[in-house]
C-alpha cells in the first residue's frame, strides 16, 4: 500500500474516532442539562433517565461501529496502550539522563 493510501485510511479512521468522541461529549453535556432541568422543574418526578438510556443505546451503537465489539477494551486496545505507556516511560528515562 502506498503512502497516500495509508495516509487517507489513517485520516478517515481519525475522523471516525473524533466523531465518536464528539458524540459522546455532547451526550454527556446534554444529559447533565436534562438532569438539571428535571431536578429544577419537577424534582418529585424523575424522568431524566429515559433520554439518558435511549440516547445511550445510540452512543453504544456508535462506539461499536467505530471500535468494534472488542475494540473498546479488547486485545488491540491493550497492545496500543502498552506501547503508549512504554514510549512515555522511555521518554521520561531519556529526560532524566
Amino acid at each position: 500500500m502506498n503512502e497516500d493510501k495509508k495516509y487517507e485510511r489513517a485520516k478517515k479512521r481519525v475522523e471516525e474516532i473524533k466523531g465518536f468522541y464528539i458524540h459522546f461529549f455532547v451526550y454527556v453535556l446534554a444529559n447533565i442539562g436534562i438532569f438539571l432541568l428535571n431536578i429544577i422543574t419537577s424534582p418529585d418526578e424523575l424522568w431524566f433517565y429515559w433520554p439518558l438510556i435511549g440516547w445511550g443505546f445510540g452512543v453504544l451503537a456508535h462506539a461499536i461501529g467505530v471500535f468494534g465489539l472488542g475494540g473498546l477494551f479488547g486485545k488491540e486496545w491493550e497492545e496500543r496502550k502498552i506501547k503508549q505507556i512504554m514510549e512515555k516511560m522511555e521518554k521520561k528515562e531519556v529526560k532524566k539522563t
